[in-house]
């Protein structure tokens, strides 16, 4: 059923209040990025320089994350009141814990990153070559969470698979080092992490999830029930800013990464520019989102998502996507088309 709708005010004194210091009066919204600062994360940071989300009614803290299986314990937990996840550990994490109360209340990723990716040049060609290799990744990392969902739709047998648990900081260099036979994770963090390493695109094997019976979604965004019953105009704010967010940044990458780089003065331009840009084209921009608008959910194929995972981890199959998402919190359909240009 639809969260009920509530109005929310301002304080009295807050209407007293000069003009210069309303804008510091507005409500607060703890957000959590999934990851570290880089460009398919970044058109929050850029939202937030220009406005967007002060114009949706909200003063917005934006932090990073340490990656999507961690997100919805953050955001379960309380430490956070809303945060973007690559969808599929949530659906897990929702599965498992079904009192946690946690909701889906955007999805932007029409598509998803997850991938195990490989030395070119090594002995693994396609998914059975997995068995009796060894792969690193963080025990908190997508790709690694929904190995099994990969594992099981691709036909090969995920037990034989050694794991090395490492910290994100040292996956891509155990790849390099052929400490590793592979690692997991989104296309845009391995694939330029290993490039800054010196592994170029050329020399890597991505074996996306997606092309061996894996039609998951990529990124959304989540909050808890209880939350976003109690402030449902916050939670519109943040989708609405969200979205606005990112359909400006893809009309402007060079200034949403000009974004970044102001949050993160290390930040190489270069590296990240690319990193959005894959993420675009990869996650973001399909022919499905050109017809339709961002988070335009398919029921059935969002039920085929939600019964891999599920079925991955050897749960009896029970989620429904009314369990796990709800469009109670979007703006209208014309406010979320992307602008492409030939």
């Amino acid at each position: 059923m639809p969260i009920a709708r509530r109005t929310l005010g301002l304080a009295a004194a807050s209407l007293l209040a000069a003009p210069a210091l309303r804008a510091q009066g507005l409500p607060r919204v703890k957000y959590q990025v999934d990851w570290a600062f880089q460009g398919p994360n970044a058109f929050m940071l850029y939202g937030r320089e220009k406005g967007f989300f002060r114009d949706a009614g909200i003063d917005i803290q934006i932090d990073r994350g340490f990656g999507s299986g961690r997100v919805p314990i953050d955001v379960a937990g309380g430490a956070y009141e809303i945060a973007q996840a690559d969808i599929n550990p949530v659906i897990k994490f929702i599965a498992e814990n079904p009192n946690a109360g946690l909701v889906v209340v955007g999805v932007f990723g029409d598509r998803s990153l997850l991938c195990a990716t490989v030395r070119e040049d090594g002995p693994i060609r396609a998914p059975k070559d997995f068995e009796g290799r060894t792969l690193a990744a963080p025990d908190s990392d997508a790709g690694r969470q929904i190995f099994p969902a990969f594992a099981r739709a691709a036909g090969f047998d995920a037990s034989k698979v050694n794991w090395l648990t490492v910290r994100p900081e040292l996956r891509e260099p155990m790849l390099v080092q052929r400490r590793a036979d592979g690692i997991t994770g989104a296309a845009t963090s391995t694939g330029m992490s290993l490039k800054a390493l010196g592994m170029d695109w050329p020399q890597q094997r991505i074996l996306w999830y997606r092309d061996f019976g894996l039609p998951l979604y990529g990124t959304c965004w989540l909050t808890t029930r209880d939350y976003a019953r109690r402030n449902p105009e916050l939670v519109r704010a943040v989708v609405a800013g969200g979205i606005r967010s990112l359909r400006e940044a893809h009309r402007d990458p060079a200034g949403c990464i000009a974004a970044l780089k102001a949050a993160e003065p290390l930040t190489d331009v270069a590296i990240e520019a690319e990193r959005q840009q894959v993420s675009l084209r990869e996650q973001i921009v399909s022919d499905h989102v050109i017809a339709n608008g961002l988070s335009s959910v398919v029921p059935a194929r969002f039920q085929l998502g939600l019964a891999a995972v599920e079925e991955a981890y050897g749960m009896a199959p029970k989620l429904k996507p009314e369990d796990v998402y709800t469009d109670a919190f979007l703006p209208p359909a014309a406010d979320r088309r992307l602008v492409v240009t030939s």
